[in-house]
């Protein structure tokens, strides 16, 4: 063997940082990490971006992967099983490569089902198998942070939070915001209105440099990449393949932020982006109909209060129409009905109220969603000490994407990385 093929197969046997810098593999540097995943969805980008995580799984201690909400029904915990099983089948050429590699009965011992509805005001209810999990893990006698990677719904997080306030300083999170904002709505304003001391970065549009702009010449296109490096890679290259046949992994930069050399310092970058201390986090209620001269800060948490006249119905339901999807509203101990969203995109919205109340029923209006202007960066919130967001400077945005260049820029360092290490899923020659 010469030596550049030594030194490339020694690279490749080596966990990486996010600049290329090895990890020391010792048990205290590698980070403990719970994932939450919204698996099972209307989006593709969790099975490959749980691709990704399995085959860098030997760089972590990896205690949990829970199905987070969503409207699909309550055993969601069947699509991390899924998953693996064609972990399991290049299980022998993984390890291989590192005795580290967890066992994939260690991986279904670790697989959690979380909450199986989207949580209503105040934003938690009842405990899941997943916010047990969280809690019994930040528990653990041991000195180092848990992260908390949020993919999906953040009702087993805020449940968690409400049942056992007391891990909250072992825990570090980093939550893939914007449209999974727009459906745990409750569950965020609860997180932001009663532990604004959470250590976490809520990564609403930064994300998105994932996928979008850097380097995207030739192989490393989305879908040239796909066909490329990854189809015919193993079991999980073909798994991933078969979800979708271009990249999207919208929810691994939470994964590839905790393998920097500074991840207590959302401020210095890397592959899973560069943030900033967030500002008071915003949040505007209408007490009637709103229209399309009132702005709201995209991202925000935006509640309409409705008073109804006449008498409400037996078992009275209704649900805010917009963007083509229904929320469910809430009466509240009053009589008035609270409906939450939160516009995921720098638009004007328009939408309706649907109800069996006929005070309720027809009820319209709208508003204007705008992009955080970048002076909000120099207000950062006393009251939000420990919170981070994305960084609206304009030299970071990838069109509305604010914060989206500071991961794209990396963009090909980031995939040769994941092709290097996806073909350890490979037999060997």
């Amino acid at each position: 063997m010469d030596r550049r093929h030594f030194l490339s197969l020694l690279a490749l046997s080596l966990p990486l940082g996010s600049y290329g810098i090895p990890l020391t593999g010792r048990a205290e540097a590698r980070p403990r990490v719970i994932v939450s995943t919204d698996i099972g969805g209307t989006d593709f980008d969790d099975f490959q971006s749980l691709v990704h995580l399995l085959v860098y799984s030997d760089m972590i201690d990896l205690e949990g992967m829970i199905a987070s909400p969503w409207g699909e029904g309550r055993n969601r915990k069947r699509h991390l099983l899924a998953i693996i099983s064609e972990y399991e089948k290049d299980y022998s050429n993984l390890r291989t490569w590192s005795a580290r590699y967890p066992t994939p009965d260690r991986l279904r011992s670790i697989s959690k089902q979380g909450g199986s509805d989207l949580a209503a005001p105040p934003g938690w209810g009842k405990p899941t198998e997943g916010s047990d999990w969280i809690i019994a893990s930040a528990r653990r006698d041991d000195p180092r942070p848990l992260w908390v990677l949020l993919w999906g719904g953040f009702e087993d997080l805020a449940q968690a939070l409400h049942d056992a306030p007391d891990i909250k300083s072992k825990l570090r999170v980093y939550m893939i915001g914007g449209p999974n904002k727009k459906w745990s709505t409750a569950a965020y304003d609860y997180i932001a209105r009663e532990h604004p001391d959470l250590w976490i970065i809520e990564n609403n549009s930064t994300y998105r440099g994932w996928f979008t702009g850097g380097q995207q010449a030739g192989d490393l296109g989305n879908a040239n990449f796909v066909a490329q490096h990854v189809k015919g890679v193993g079991a999980l290259g073909d798994y991933f393949a078969s979800i979708a046949p271009t990249v999207k992994m919208g929810d691994t930069p939470s994964f590839t932020y905790i393998l920097g050399s500074h991840p207590e310092d959302p401020g210095k970058g890397g592959w899973g982006g560069e943030f900033v201390r967030a500002w008071t986090r915003p949040r505007v209620t209408f007490n009637s109909s709103p229209t399309a001269n009132d702005v709201v800060e995209t991202f925000a948490i935006v509640e309409l209060i409705y008073r109804p006249a006449g008498a409400a119905p037996a078992q009275a339901r209704a649900s805010l129409v917009i963007d083509k999807q229904e929320f469910a509203g809430y009466p509240g101990d009053d009589g008035a009905w609270h409906f939450l969203f939160s516009p995921k995109e720098a638009k004007t919205w328009s939408y309706r109220v649907s109800s069996n109340h006929p005070g309720l029923d027809g009820q319209t209006g709208g508003f204007t969603s705008r992009m955080p202007a970048p002076e909000m960066a120099s207000h950062p919130s006393d009251k939000y000490p420990n919170w981070w967001t994305d960084n609206p400077a304009p030299e970071l945005s990838e069109g509305q994407a604010q914060g989206a260049k500071s991961i794209s820029r990396w963009r090909e360092e980031f995939l040769r990385d994941f092709a290097a290490r996806l073909r350890r899923a490979q037999a060997p020659a």
